[in-house]
């Protein structure tokens, strides 16, 4: 649990140093989704043309009612311009309607698009990603970022299109009625150019740090309710809210109130600008309107326009940020996409056959590479970022192991000497460094890896359940199954009482990793539906460690059920456990010191010995 929370400036340069603008890459790569509603956009960017066309030519519609209606005392010319000018409206109005609704479903199909890619690319990517990415920054990526990109493709890129129409258009407009008023109103462009620069760049900076705020604020929520119960066990509430609102909210806060407080210099600087410039506008223009040497339509409509032209200017200012997040967003999007799978089928990886069971480990060794970091923690994140893995991280050293179909191997060693690594192996979570892993004598890289784990089984030390019913757990490793055999299987492993007892029986809910149900209870449901996938290798990964005695009980006589007539691995620290293995293996220092039998090891009074007589001992 979390001790303290290190603020977002100890993020890693790689994943949060985003400074940076509009960025081609990031550009391209989001326009890989685009592409297939380019037509749709197309269509909506010619409505957005009429939309600001019909918005551009109001001022001179006003500009006409003054000087042919109101000035010549004509009200069939003034009822015709009214006229005119309100079916122009209604055009802009229905256009516009179009053009929303078509880019909010171009956007809403972008995000569905994105997601699934992501979500797809997240089953994939190899166990030693997610050893490197906490899940709070994975969520960020998948609904933070992916937020951000529909929000940009949904509004952002045509009100820019918008924008810059609506300026080039409002300065021609400017121009054709008169050019000395015009170059009076650019007068003040040149500051309104300055103020710009200097507000992207210090919105830059601040919007880098408000994103990396929130990816971290993410990540220590996550952390904190995945933990709540050693939390609220060891009653560290208190103390873990200060810590929050000491490095998490108040960092959040206080640049979020820096984007403001820039956000809220720039927009009365851009106020007095566009101020000035109908100041001068209005006393020359007036002055010129007395001299008669324009009339007052032309004078009113320079003011509309006036305000017309700095509207989409401080908007273009706005939307700098909504392309900064998108560029940021996007740029994390792309990264996780092409994050490599560094475990994959080869190129003519056939599908695996009907396993007999036999297993061979041929001169295997296997390291963690420097780019595979223990996944930094918010307690140990300054520790893991100044003391990066040096060299490689050697966990097994030529293991040579045979194992015939049908026969029960136990791995016993001390902690970390590499006996979950070898059953990854096995199921091809990571591939060797060295040496070869078979099954029937076939090379294990040569099959694809949803033919192998298809007709494998693992049981943890933590069962994992998933959010639905007990019933929907155990089919979890085959859907086809029928009721019969979900409670066939139940019963063989001893869960079927406690299942029937339970408020719904099968239909019962264990909402989100199985909370309603003891350790004991979500253990006995993997059970069952490790027994119910019936794999002919089963994978046993200190299945009973986390239960009471009674339970354990039950689970020993459950045991010979499942592993009758399958090979099966079992990593275990409890003598009565692998008491009954045909062969047990001892591991030290990810090297085979020992193997034989219960009774053979004993007698060799070796390594196994001294762990009999020091922890495995009831």
């Amino acid at each position: 649990m979390t001790t303290k929370i290190i603020p977002p400036s100890f993020i890693t340069h790689s994943e949060e140093l985003l400074d940076k603008g509009y960025d081609p890459k990031v550009a391209r790569g989001i326009l890989q989704f685009v592409k297939p509603y380019a037509a749709r956009m197309f269509f909506a960017l010619t409505l957005m043309i009429i939309v600001t066309a019909s918005a551009v030519s109001w001022p001179y519609f006003v500009k006409l009612a003054i000087d042919e209606g109101i000035t010549k005392n004509d009200p069939i010319a003034l009822r015709n311009i009214c006229l005119t000018f309100l079916a122009v409206s209604i055009i802009q109005l229905v256009t516009n309607f179009f053009r929303v609704r078509i880019m909010s479903r171009v956007g809403q199909h972008v995000l569905y698009d994105v997601r699934t890619a992501m979500f797809d690319h997240l089953q994939k990517l190899s166990l030693s990603f997610y050893n490197r990415y906490s899940v709070g920054r994975v969520i960020t990526r998948v609904i933070n970022d992916v937020g951000t990109l529909r929000e940009f493709i949904t509004w952002a890129v045509l009100a820019i299109v918008r924008n810059l129409l609506g300026i080039i258009g409002t300065l021609i407009a400017m121009l054709a009625l008169n050019v000395r008023l015009s170059l009076l109103t650019f007068t003040v462009l040149p500051l309104m150019i300055w103020a710009t620069i200097a507000f992207r760049k210090a919105a830059r900076q601040n919007y880098r740090k408000v994103r990396a705020a929130v990816s971290w604020t993410n990540s220590v929520l996550a952390e904190n309710v995945n933990g709540v119960r050693v939390v609220q066990a060891f009653s560290r509430q208190e103390h873990n809210h200060h810590n929050f609102k000491d490095y998490v909210n108040r960092y959040f806060l206080e640049t979020s109130l820096d984007a403001a407080k820039v956000a809220s210099i720039f927009t009365p600087i851009v106020d007095v600008l566009g101020a000035t410039a109908t100041a001068l506008v209005v006393y020359i223009g007036g002055r010129a309107v007395l001299g008669e040497e324009i009339t007052a339509g032309v004078l009113i409509a320079f003011v509309l326009y006036i305000d017309r032209l700095f509207d989409p200017i401080r908007d273009l200012s706005r939307r700098f940020d909504t392309l900064q997040s998108t560029m940021a967003g996007g740029e994390r999007i792309l990264e996780l996409l092409h994050t490599p799978v560094e475990v994959q089928d080869a190129e003519d990886a056939r599908e695996m056959g009907a396993i007999i069971g036999d297993v061979r480990f041929e001169a295997v060794s296997f390291y963690y590479k420097d780019d595979q970091p223990i996944r930094p923690s918010s307690t140990d994140f300054a520790k893991n970022a100044s003391s990066s893995a040096q060299g490689e991280d050697l966990v097994l050293d030529g293991i040579d192991l045979d194992v015939r179909a049908g026969e029960t191997v136990a791995l016993v060693g001390e902690t970390g000497a590499g006996k979950t690594t070898i059953v990854k192996l096995l199921t091809r979570f990571h591939d060797p460094t060295s040496g070869c892993v078979r099954v029937d004598g076939v090379d294990l890289r040569t099959v694809t890896q949803g033919s192998l784990r298809k007709q494998m089984g693992m049981v943890l030390q933590d069962p994992f359940l998933f959010n639905g019913t007990v019933k929907e757990n155990i089919l979890f490793g085959r859907l086809d199954a029928r009721d019969e055999e979900v409670i066939a299987a139940a019963k063989a492993v001893g869960a079927h009482d406690f299942i029937i007892a339970l408020r719904n029986g099968y239909e019962t809910s264990v909402e989100e990793g199985g909370a309603l149900l003891s350790v004991g209870q979500r253990q006995l449901i993997s059970f069952a539906r490790a027994l119910l996938a019936d794999p002919r290798i089963l994978i046993l990964d200190e299945a009973t460690s986390s239960v009471d005695t009674q339970t354990e009980q039950i689970i020993q006589k459950a045991l010979a059920t499942l592993l009758k007539g399958r090979t099966s691995f079992v990593i275990a620290h409890r003598l009565s456990t692998i008491t009954n293995a045909d062969k047990i293996v001892v591991i030290h220092d990810g090297k085979i010191v020992e193997q034989g039998t219960h009774v053979e090891l004993l007698a060799n009074q070796g390594m196994y010995y001294e762990l009999y007589r020091t922890g495995f001992q009831d």
